[in-house]
């Protein structure tokens, strides 16, 4: 049941109006607001800004931009000479478009958009000379990704192949990307690699070619995997979980790549560096100059694909030219334009045109078009150009030290015009959290010091860009070291004498989030408040509903949060979950969901609104129906910001502004919910999780091939039965590749049986079987989303199974599988298995290696792997596996029970015989 929205017969002013009454009787504003600025409005921050996002045409006669149509940001078009004034829309969404690009060929305007904000994008096509479809003011725009419920990754846009792109798509299995070479013109895409190794990035040379592919690695590393002709090929260069590495783009010559990495224990910045992608050795190319952080980008040649510069951010953004031409373009832009950071965009196919960023912590910016050729800059736009800069706030580079000693650089902006004294202060931490704040303008924090509240934005341990060793700090750390970063740096502005300690409140989104819901229940002394923005409130929930696309790479998230596979890994992250200490909340909390969320599921706001309200505290709730991760519509947006707005008045005494446009107020009053009305449902368990991961990488070459003797003994109702069974394994070579063929035949007093199963040669994922035992045929073909066949005994009964994953095979197929794993000690990892037979159905199973053992079977003895087989959904199935130590590897042992559907009885196999 979804949450009932409430107020249908109220408008949000009356609402907010109450609000504010409320505010004066609970917190006296505090004394400094005569001091401030005047009061903007909020549209000015948090409305559409007028112009934005502007690109040229490859051939230089057009500008693309950004701006409101209808209401909606969309894409508007103009010739490069013409005024903004005469410019056209090229589309009409209906939700705001995110991004777009030119085609190389310059004849298509390409953008993404997905549904309500769950982010599985679709990349259109729309014709740049286009003239509107009949009956609309735009021209008509193709989906050159028309699936449902998947997710498009954009490649590359291959200069050698104007008009095409290419794209991945996760229609076969809803964790891997599949590469399609996609034509914009006829829409027609052309499968170039199935995804079956895990992959989770592939980079394109300059050919337009797949070259090179990235993966995670069984413990959590990066592995850089050559591709040739469609083939992921050997691995390059590895590093650990606690390192960072990976491809960025292909020098010019095409032979090299551009690397980033910081791997070895002498090594802490992320450096620049060429690699051979023939031999995968590395040439040292630059870090950081001034030895503070990490490399953090570059701007490349559209003409010769040369590096023109890199870019590290430190405290500021820092560009260093790597060629005279640039550095005199930048001496020029820096000598003829205002005081601010520089940002550098060539734009046509030759580099004549750029289109150069200029802005400072007190101005959104203005955007100018440089011509290189002519060494003239004029400014094109200015993007928030209403916006009274002077009544901007600055913001401060900070540091301080943590309890432990650590250095946590920050940015502190204070009200302008306010003596720094006894501030109401809002502590804005940043999501990721695998990500960090930078100097710049930032619309939250001029927003808030407008209404008279400072801001601290804490880069907090386990933030990004400051090298592996701050990184790692925070391994295992949330609402932990992390934490208390964020309290130490509160603390820290306390006890200078800036921040009131009776006015502190905490805020954040998705990570800033899980710290707001943290600092609420951890350290509930400290804060007046918090706004909660799509934070995760149970971190074991949130690990079992992280995007399928996200599987790939979930090892990382378990090693750095926690592993709730482990008894003590689950311990600690139900201690770090704030839902699990809601008594100890002591202020009002304010929380922000996007219903379509697919990274913080709405469940995780469900959960603590309904904790809270159980617990007769004060919590209020807001979800948009149409929205995701954070909130892309206009009066979404500004209904939030209305609502956090008089919330903060409420609970630190600032400013705010009373009145709103009719459609924000009405859109408040529709997405404020009756937090009466909140169940929780839909709260991800491990087996949810087990539905979409990927599945594990198995190699047939570490499966024995040959003959095999097996007996095995059933135990049932005090009854024996012994049955004899010789296995085949053999690889054969096809027109579609290899196949691994498992020819079982199977005797005992029941009669004969036969089971033959065809499984892909490099991925060992099931094709067909074929098992009969006397007139009874069973056959069963295997795709990605479907398990189809017949069971043939007196009648034909069909067998369909719908997938929302692709699965393995069971029995001696899922054996193989098994064998296949990098089996080491402590090793685990989950499968799903398509059961065909009594019932027709998906089983989930964990396998885990519990040790290493010998063990002696009639063929012999053996050092040997113990592997259990566990049912997530326990309904029986285990069982106990014994396999050959090292590759080739065999089955020696099995031991397990029947389900109870079957008996219930248990049995016990072993190798017999092994031959050629």
């Amino acid at each position: 049941m979804k949450p009932r929205l409430l107020l249908h017969g109220l408008t949000s002013l009356a609402l907010l109006a109450a609000m504010a009454a409320g505010a004066a009787e609970k917190v006296d504003p505090v004394g400094y607001l005569d001091e401030l600025p005047p009061q903007l409005d909020r549209q000015l921050f948090f409305g559409d800004p007028e112009i934005s996002g502007a690109q040229i045409s490859p051939d230089g006669k057009f500008v693309t931009f950004m701006r409101p149509f209808e209401g909606v940001r969309n894409i508007w078009i103009k010739g490069i000479d013409e005024s903004f004034d005469d410019a056209r829309p090229l589309t009409d969404d209906d939700r705001p478009v995110p991004g777009y690009f030119w085609s190389r060929d310059g004849e298509y305007v390409l953008y993404v958009q997905d549904k309500g904000g769950d982010e599985n994008f679709h990349v259109w096509a729309v014709d740049a000379d286009g003239e509107p479809a009949e009956d609309s003011a735009v021209p008509s725009a193709r989906n050159l990704t028309d699936i449902d419920d998947v997710r498009a990754q954009i490649y590359s846009v291959p200069k050698s192949t104007p008009g095409e792109i290419i794209v991945g798509l996760n229609d076969r299995d809803p964790a891997l990307h599949d590469v399609y070479r996609v034509d914009i013109d006829s829409g027609e895409r052309e499968l170039l690699i199935e995804n079956d190794q895990n992959i989770a990035g592939w980079v394109v040379g300059l050919e337009g070619n797949v070259r090179l592919a990235v993966r995670q690695t069984e413990d959590g590393g990066t592995e850089t995997l050559r591709v040739s002709d469609g083939e992921v090929g050997e691995t390059l260069y590895t590093c650990s979980w606690q390192e960072t590495c990976g491809p960025n783009r292909f020098h010019p010559d095409n032979e090299r790549v551009w690397f980033q990495s910081n791997k070895g224990e002498d090594t802490d910045l992320v450096g620049l560096y060429l690699m051979d992608v023939k031999t995968g050795e590395l040439e040292f190319v630059e870090r950081d100059p001034e030895g503070e952080v990490d490399f953090s980008g570059a701007v490349y040649s559209n003409a010769t694909d040369e590096l023109l510069a890199t870019v590290y951010v430190g405290d500021k953004p820092r560009i260093y030219p790597k060629n005279e031409r640039f550095a005199g373009a930048l001496d020029f832009l820096r000598e003829e334009l205002p005081e601010g950071e520089i940002s550098f965009r060539p734009q046509t196919a030759d580099d004549s045109l750029v289109l150069v960023g200029l802005s400072r912590d007190v101005d959104p910016g203005t955007t100018y078009l440089f011509n290189w050729d002519e060494m003239e800059v004029t400014e094109l736009y200015r993007s928030r150009p209403e916006l009274p800069v002077e009544h901007m706030a600055e913001m401060e580079p900070i540091r301080y030290e943590a309890r432990d000693g650590l250095e946590i650089p920050a940015y502190l902006t204070t009200p302008k015009g306010v003596e720094g004294e006894k501030l109401a202060l809002v502590a804005l931490i940043h999501g990721g959290p695998w990500a960090r704040d930078t100097w710049g303008y930032s619309s939250l924090a001029q927003f808030l010091a407008n209404r008279g509240y400072a801001v601290l934005q804490p880069n907090f341990r386990g933030s990004t860009g400051y090298g592996k060793a701050f990184l790692n700090t925070g391994n295992n750390e949330w609402g932990d070291a992390m934490q208390d970063d964020i309290t130490d740096g509160v603390e820290h502005l306390v006890d200078k004498g800036l921040v009131d300690p009776e006015r502190v409140c905490i805020m954040g989104g998705s990570y800033g989030g899980y710290a707001t819901l943290a600092g609420m229940t951890f350290t509930p002394d400290l804060y007046a408040c918090g706004v909660d923005i799509v934070g995760p409130s149970n971190l074991i929930t949130l690990l079992n509903s992280i995007p399928p696309y996200w599987g790939p790479i979930r090892k990382i998230f378990t090693l750095r949060m926690g592993d709730p596979s482990t008894e003590e890994g689950k311990a600690q992250l139900e201690r770090q979950s704030p839902l699990n200490h809601v008594n100890k909340i002591a202020e009002p909390l304010l929380v922000i969901q996007g219903a379509n969320d697919p990274r913080v599921k709405q469940a995780e706001s469900d959960q603590i609104v309904v904790a809270m309200r159980e617990a007769g505290l004060p919590v209020e709730y807001i979800v948009a129906p149409d929205e995701g991760h954070g909130f892309r519509g206009r009066d979404n947006r500004l209904a939030m910001f209305a609502r956090t707005e008089a919330f903060l008045g409420t609970h630190l005494g600032g400013r705010h502004q009373e009145d709103m446009e009719d459609e924000v107020a009405e859109r408040l009053a529709e997405i404020t919910v009756d937090v009466d009305t909140v169940e929780v449902e839909n709260v991800a368990d491990e087996l949810d999780a087990a539905k979409t991961l990927p599945l594990p990488n198995s190699d047939a070459d570490k499966v024995a091939k040959g003959n095999f003797g097996y007996t095995t003994t059933l135990s049932m109702q005090g009854n024996e039965m012994e049955m004899q069974a010789e296995r085949k394994i053999v690889m054969e070579e096809g027109e579609d590749g290899d196949t691994m063929v498992i020819t079982s035949d199977t005797r005992s007093n029941m009669g004969a049986a036969s089971d033959q199963i065809v499984l892909e040669g490099d991925s060992l994922r099931p094709i067909s079987r074929t098992l009969a035992q006397g007139p009874a045929v069973i056959k069963v073909e295997y795709g990605a989303r479907k398990v189809t066949g017949t069971i043939k005994t007196q009648q034909e009964i069909p067998i369909e199974i719908e997938l929302d994953a692709p699965v393995y095979g069971g029995d001696a197929a899922l054996e193989a599988v098994i064998l296949g794993l990098p089996l080491e000690e402590g090793y685990s990892t989950q499968v799903r298995i398509a059961e065909v037979g009594m019932q027709q159905r998906v089983r989930y199973f964990t396998i885990s290696v519990a040790g290493r053992e010998s063990i002696e079977v009639p063929a012999g003895e053996y050092d040997a792997w113990k592997v259990n087989l566990e049912a997530l959904d326990g309904e029986g199935g285990d069982l106990t596996m014994w396999v050959s130590a090292e590759p080739p590897r065999m089955v020696l042992r099995a031991e397990g029970k029947l389900p109870a559907q079957m008996g219930g009885g248990e049995y016990s196999t072993e190798l017999t015989r092994v031959g050629e």
